[in-house]
Parts: C-alpha cells; sequence; structure tokens
C-alpha cells in the first residue's frame, strides 16, 4: 500500500500508465510500474533460487514485503518482484547471543521476520510485558524487518532507546551471490555497519532481523489542539513549540506535531514517569496556548499503561493506511541548534509553507544522540537532530502530467525553504523525495563513500539497486541501464 502515484508510470511523451482507485467509465486498467512477474517467497531458498533466476535473464530486481514505501522503492515498471510477505515468524529469545559474539553478550531480544508488521510485533511483545523501539504508522502496515530499519528506523522511544538501527542484533540477508548470510557485530562486521542505514534494496534481500527489546513502560500521552486567529499568534505559539523541543527530548519525550498558520495538532508520550511529573512540564505550555488562543485551544493528558495502548489510542489498527494516495513527500531534520538559537526564524520559515507543515516528528535527540554518529551508516547528522520535519504535495490520482509536474515543482520549492533551517540538507531516507539535489549527501553525508565501498563489494554489478539508493547515480532515472 504505498503512494499509489508510485504504481504509475509517465512516459517520454507525457502519457500514462496507470490504474486509480476510482477508474473512470471507459478508461482502462494499467500494469504502470507494478512488476509483472515475480515471486511469493517462503522460505530463504525461495529467495536464493529467485536471485539466480534473475541475475541470469538479466532482470531488474524489485524487493517489496509490506509495500509501505513512500518512494515507490518497492516498485518498478518491467521489475521481478521477490515477494517477502509470508515470512511472519515472532522469536523471543531469553538470553540471545549475535552468531561468533561472546557470551557475556547475551541480552533479550526478538527476532522478526522481514513480512512482520509493527502492529503484529508491538502485540507479540506487549503480551510479553516487553516493547520494541518500532514505528508507529496508521493501521500499523510498516514493516518491521524491511526498509524501516534498513533506512534507519525512527520512532516516539527514540529519545528514550535510540533509534531502530541502535537497536539491532542481527541481520539474516540473501546477498546478491544468491548466499544465505548472518551479519552481526562479530560475523560480516562491515556489511552489518552498512545495513544499519544504507538502505533497502540495495545489499540484498534480508529475512529476519533480532532486536533487543525492553521492559514495558507506563507512558503519559499529552495531547493539544488548536485554532490561531491570525497569523501572529500562530508565529508566537509555534516559535515558543519549537523552543520547547530540547527539553522535550532530554527528557526523553517523544511524538508528533503538525500546523499551518490557522490550527496547531499535538500529541506527545512521556515514557515512565508519573502524571504530576508529565503535567510539571507540558502544563505551562498548555497554559500559555489556551490563553493566547483566548481559550480556542483543547489539551489534556492521559495514562496509558503501556506503549501499544497508547499507539492504538492514535492510530486504531481498524484505521486506513497512510499510503494509498496519489502524494510525494520532502523532509528536513530539525537540528538542536536551530531550536536553541533560532526558533523565531524556523517558525517564520515553517509558516511560510503553503499547507504548513505535514509534521514535526520528535524522534530523535535524548538516549539517541548519546550514540557514536559513526557506529552506523545512518546519516551522522541524525545524532545532533531533535526531530523530523516532512512536507507534502498532493494531487487527484487522475491528475494530469502538467498537474503532476506543477505539484512536483511546489514541493521543490517547499523543500528550498527547510534548507535554510538545515546546514547540510540532511533527510530521511525512507521520507524523503526523489528530486533531491543531491541525495547522497542528504540520505549519508560523509557516511557515503564507504557506503558505496561495501555496496561495491557486496554487489558488484549493481544487482539490487532503487531509485536515490546507494549507487543510483551511475544509473538512468529508471535504474534500467547503466550511463557509463
Amino acid at each position: 500500500m504505498q503512494n499509489s502515484n508510485y504504481e504509475t508510470y509517465i512516459f517520454p511523451n507525457n502519457t500514462i500508465a496507470r490504474c486509480p482507485w476510482n477508474t473512470p467509465s471507459g478508461q482502462s486498467c494499467e500494469q504502470g510500474s507494478i512488476p509483472p512477474i515475480g515471486v511469493d517467497a517462503r522460505t530463504p531458498e525461495d529467495i536464493q533460487n529467485a536471485i539466480r533466476f534473475a541475475r541470469q535473464h538479466n532482470l531488474k530486481i524489485v524487493v517489496h514485503n509490506t509495500g509501505h514505501d513512500l518512494l515507490g522503492r518497492s516498485a518498478g515498471r518491467g521489475g521481478f518482484l521477490i515477494w517477502t510477505h509470508r515470512f511472519k515468524d515472532i522469536t523471543f529469545h531469553d538470553s540471545f547471543v549475535p552468531s561468533n559474539g561472546p557470551r557475556n553478550s547475551a541480552v533479550e531480544a526478538a527476532t522478526l521476520g522481514a513480512g512482520v508488521q509493527w502492529t503484529e510485533a508491538h502485540r507479540a511483545a506487549h503480551a510479553r510485558n516487553r516493547l520494541f523501539v518500532g514505528g508507529v504508522s496508521a493501521a500499523g502496515t510498516v514493516g518491521a524487518a524491511g526498509g524501516w530499519i534498513l533506512g534507519g528506523g525512527h520512532s516516539p522511544m527514540g529519545a528514550t532507546f535510540g533509534f531502530g538501527v541502535d537497536n539491532v542484533l542481527e541481520f539474516k540477508i540473501v546477498t546478491p551471490d544468491a548466499n544465505f548470510q548472518t551479519v552481526n557485530a562479530y560475523t560480516n562486521p562491515d556489511l552489518f555497519w552498512a545495513l544499519r542505514g544504507g538502505g533497502g534494496g540495495t545489499f540484498g534481500i534480508v529475512t529476519s532481523v533480532t532486536y533487543r527489546i525492553h521492559p514495558n513502560l507506563p507512558i503519559i500521552g499529552s495531547f493539544a489542539t488548536a485554532n490561531f486567529s491570525s497569523p501572529e499568534i500562530a508565529q508566537t505559539v509555534v516559535t515558543e513549540l519549537l523552543s520547547l523541543h530540547p527539553n522535550l527530548t532530554d527528557r526523553h519525550w517523544g511524538g508528533y506535531s503538525s500546523f499551518t498558520n490557522e490550527t496547531l495538532v499535538l500529541f506527545y508520550i512521556a515514557p515512565n514517569v508519573s502524571m504530576s511529573e508529565a503535567q510539571a512540564f507540558i502544563n505551562p505550555f498548555f497554559e500559555f496556548l489556551t490563553n493566547i488562543t483566548q481559550g480556542a485551544a483543547q489539551t489534556g493528558s492521559m495514562a496509558f499503561a503501556s506503549f501499544l495502548d497508547w499507539s492504538n489510542s492514535i492510530s486504531p489498527p481498524s484505521q486506513g493506511s497512510t499510503a494509498g494516495e496519489s502524494t510525494e513527500i520532502s523532509s528536513r531534520l530539525f537540528p538542536r541548534d536551530a531550536a536553541l538559537n533560532h526558533p523565531a526564524e524556523t517558525a517564520k520559515a515553517l509558516l511560510s509553507l503553503p499547507g504548513g507543515v505535514g509534521g514535526i516528528l520528535c524522534v530523535a535527540g535524548g538516549a539517541a544522540s548519546q550514540i557514536d554518529p559513526d557506529s552506523v551508516a545512518f546519516h551522522p547528522s541524525w545524532r545532533k537532530a531533535l526531530a523530523l520535519i516532512y512536507i507534502s504535495q498532493s494531487w487527484d490520482e487522475n491528475a494530469s502530467v502538467n498537474e503532476i509536474r506543477a505539484a512536483q515543482q511546489q514541493l521543490i520549492a517547499n523543500t528550498q525553504i527547510l534548507d535554510t533551517i538545515s546546514t547540510d540538507s540532511a533527510a530521511y531516507y525512507n521520507e524523503a523525495y526523489l528530486h533531491e539535489t543531491d541525495f547522497r549527501k542528504s540520505f549519508w553525508g560523509p557516511h557515503y563513500s564507504r557506503v558505496r565501498q561495501i555496496k561495491r563489494q557486496v554487489d558488484p554489478t549493481s544487482l539490487f539497486i532503487v531509485p536515490r539508493g546507494v549507487a543510483s547515480e551511475e544509473w538512468d532515472a529508471d535504474v534500467n541501464c547503466r550511463l557509463s
């Protein structure tokens, strides 16, 4: 269930091959960018055979587990699909030691198959009074052992326990040579480094991921909605909100907010604190919000027994997916320096965006900022960030090419505004756009040269290639043909 625009295909003559959900009468349903053939893999051997077949017949491999990909990397016109959604095993370990690791490295862990979705993983952990550092999404469609973790993996628990890549203990993967391998800090350590942030569909096909798990924690959830009667009030509120973020993450809070010149919505979590402690921190901001809007705000805090209870409250399992629309997104990291030293200027820039900010995801800082930025392939600027800012641009599923191009140009212009608050244009690989001026700088920064070197060692012929992925600069826009 990726955004449906990535299932379409625009030809050089500006005709479009697509299959809209609401196909008009007389319009045909076309293949678009959905691969016409593929393998429903059930075992690592299935994947090994599929890779050998693709190599023998010079096919473009497309890896697809849950399909929740906001950049269309789990689709590809004319591609050969390898589907891993059936890998649904969940195994808990009271004392997990990575392969070839020392006995004293044992920790409590869980191994998730490539097709497990976060809603399934969170429920399984909850039943054992444990929790993962995992994703939250509408209907829980994000995969727990695929593109989410390979792109870095953020979570509202990031300030408490670090990013997803900081909690991985081991991968099982079929590499481009069709070998089934174990990858961890003691076995294939270079590939282990690259898999933690180097991107999905790049180094092979992951069949399972083993994560460190944590004791369940009670959660205080705090929320607010507000209406602004003027742009000046919006500016004042957003400035105050941005200024709050360093203290939020230092206290291991996390969560999400969005705003325009007319409205504000936020919902944050405070893990493992009492209601009185949470209110002592957040209520001054809530009182400020209520006063400046002259009562046009609703605020409150609620206690939840667990992370799962909170995530179900904001994203019920019955809710529809966040994907399935014709939308492109863009993102930039929100650095700590901007919150501490330039909150008013940052607020002004964000409020100048047409339609406002789709989300400030408070998923960084705290414990995540204390980890060596060079320990994983993930962009090192994440360790200096407090949050991820994302914006989007949408169009009707039956839009013309001119309408689509206009929306894309607007997104490009809006991203240039985001660049004014970010010194290095750092973005999140899983929530970004395909129009980056320098995607290597935006997704990996100074880590790109090492990621590319490991890619060359593991996949010398670039059998695995995705748009704006490692080594894709050497291919055409459709990643069908090498440029030289």
